[in-house]
C-alpha cells in the first residue's frame, strides 16, 4: 500500500468502506436495476396482457391506470440518463396506447397488438447517446403534455357519458 493511500483512508472516515462498495448495477450476475424494471414492466403489462385486461375490466379508467403504471419505464429511462428524445418517444408511446385503448369495445383488442411498454423497452435498450440540446426540452415538454391529455381524455369522456346517461 502506498503512503498516500493510507493517509487518504485515514481521512476518509467510517463511511469510506460503504463508498468503495460497487453499485448494484456493477455486481456480477445482475443487469442494471432500472433496465430490469423496464423489462419487468413490459413482461407484465404487455406479454401477460395486464394492460388489455385493465382496459377491458375498467373501461377508460383501466387505460389511464395502465398508462400511469407505464410511467415506471419513463422513470427508468430518466435514471439511466437516456436522451431526452428517447424519453419523449416513450411518453408518446404511452399516450398513443392510452388513447387507442380507450376506444369503446375496440380498445382492449388494440391493446393486445399495440404494446407500448415493449416498444419503450426497445427504445431504452437502444437509447441514443447524442448530446442533448436545449430544444429537446421543448419536445419532452410537449410529449409530457400530450401524455397528460391522453390520460385525462378517457376520464373526461367517461364522466360526460355518465352525466349524459343520468339525465
Amino acid at each position: 500500500m502506498a503512503p498516500d493511500d493510507s493517509l487518504t483512508r485515514q481521512d476518509a472516515g467510517p463511511l469510506a468502506a460503504t463508498r468503495a462498495a460497487p453499485p448494484r448495477a456493477a455486481r456480477p450476475g445482475r443487469e442494471n436495476p432500472y433496465l430490469e424494471l423496464a423489462e419487468w414492466l413490459a413482461r407484465w403489462m404487455d406479454r401477460r396482457y395486464i394492460d388489455p385486461v385493465l382496459g377491458l375490466l375498467l373501461p377508460g379508467v383501466g387505460d389511464t391506470i395502465g398508462a400511469a403504471i407505464g410511467l415506471l419505464g419513463v422513470f427508468a429511462a430518466v435514471k439511466l440518463r437516456a436522451h431526452p428524445l428517447v424519453i419523449a418517444r416513450m411518453l408518446l408511446n404511452l399516450a398513443v396506447d392510452a388513447l387507442l385503448g380507450s376506444i369503446p369495445l375496440l380498445g382492449p383488442v388494440i391493446d393486445l397488438f399495440y404494446r407500448a411498454n415493449s416498444r419503450n423497452l426497445e427504445l431504452l435498450r437502444s437509447r441514443d447517446v447524442r448530446e442533448p440540446r436545449a430544444s429537446d426540452a421543448l419536445l419532452v415538454g410537449g410529449a409530457a403534455l400530450l401524455f397528460v391529455v391522453a390520460l385525462l381524455l378517457p376520464l373526461a369522456l367517461l364522466a360526460w357519458l355518465v352525466a349524459l346517461l343520468s339525465k
